[in-house]
């Protein structure tokens, strides 16, 4: 849905600040407007756009604000806007790709009040959250956990164990998701459709607020976690049928450059059979740090080889951000 669209959930589904064991207001305040704008030629400009928009988390006193990391992947200028309409200039102080969370620094003051930070491992599925895109209390939609899973992303991405909200916010990317006492448990990364209870539910996956938490000090002293990168082999796999598939590579990636190509199963990484796609990155970041040479087994009708992969380090390939 368009960030610029007028839109608003119907007053039943937001929530209702008369039984909100939380200041309502100050939370909704606190879930900000990003904007960023992304060069034409970036690595990830085919895929995620050039104009970028969605929301973000004031986390700090000095407007410090979390988001989701592909909102502000590679780029140059980003915006915040408050709910008043106040419009500051921020600077991507770091995208972290194991959790998928990013941080922007705001150039001004944004006067807001941060969102407390709470536990997602204190969640349960059931439990009553609210999830706060930017945009006051219309943009706010009163949801419930429906599980809490292992989520394994197609582009080398792994979480274990995300946040499954339902029903869907149509407004997902850098929402808040606040436990039942208006503290920040979650950041809304994708839409998902999940079975519970037998029947199938449109949703939101957040990004436990948790796994920020160990690598915060690092991202904000460095820009980067300082423990050497991952390997990437810059593949796009899915599962089908209980084998791991390649939906697509990487332009000029290592897989790209060793020749794998959209169908190819990989049917084992170092001698390693993998069945699903969580299990083979698991698998690829036991190998060691990004640079290593990974022997992988594909199969291409019918036949199976052996192919050697020199790995990357996935943040080689991006814009880095330029302070402003």
């Amino acid at each position: 849905m368009s960030d610029t669209e007028e839109w608003a959930f119907p007053p039943e589904f937001q929530p209702d600040a008369s039984s909100a064991r939380f200041d309502l207001e100050q939370a909704l305040s606190a879930v900000v407007a990003l904007e960023a704008d992304v060069p034409a030629d970036a690595f990830t400009a085919s895929i995620l756009g050039t104009d970028r928009g969605g929301s973000a988390v004031v986390i700090r006193e000095d407007g410090l604000a979390l988001t989701i990391g592909y909102l502000v992947t590679e780029a140059v200028n980003v915006r915040l806007t408050t709910h008043d309409g106040r419009t500051v200039d921020a600077h991507p102080i770091a995208v972290d790709f194991p959790t998928g969370l990013g941080l922007v620094q705001p150039l001004g003051p944004l006067g807001v009040a941060p969102l407390p930070r709470g536990k997602a491992a204190a969640l349960n599925p059931g439990d009553r959250v609210t999830a706060i895109s930017h945009g006051g209390r219309a943009h706010a939609l009163a949801a419930r956990v429906v599980a809490k899973n292992e989520f394994a992303g197609y582009w080398e991405y792994l979480l274990d164990e995300a946040l499954f909200t339902a029903p869907l916010h149509p407004a997902w990317s850098g929402a808040a998701l606040v436990d039942a006492r208006g503290r920040l448990v979650g950041i809304g990364s994708l839409f998902v459709q999940q079975v519970v209870d037998g029947e199938a539910t449109r949703g939101n996956m957040f990004v436990p607020i948790d796994v920020l938490e160990p690598v915060l000090d690092d991202l904000l002293t460095h820009g980067r976690r300082q423990r050497p990168p991952r390997p990437w082999l810059g593949v796009y796999l899915h599962d089908e049928e209980g084998r791991v598939v390649v939906q697509d590579v990487a332009p000029n990636g290592p897989a790209a450059t060793a020749g794998l190509a959209p169908g190819d199963q990989i049917a084992a990484i170092s001698d390693q059979p993998v069945v699903q796609v969580g299990h083979a990155w698991r698998v690829l970041w036991r190998q060691g740090a990004a640079g290593v040479e990974i022997p992988v087994t594909v199969v291409r009708d019918g036949l199976a080889r052996r192919v050697n992969i020199v790995t990357a380090d996935r943040e080689a390939m991006l814009v880095k951000p330029r302070l402003q």
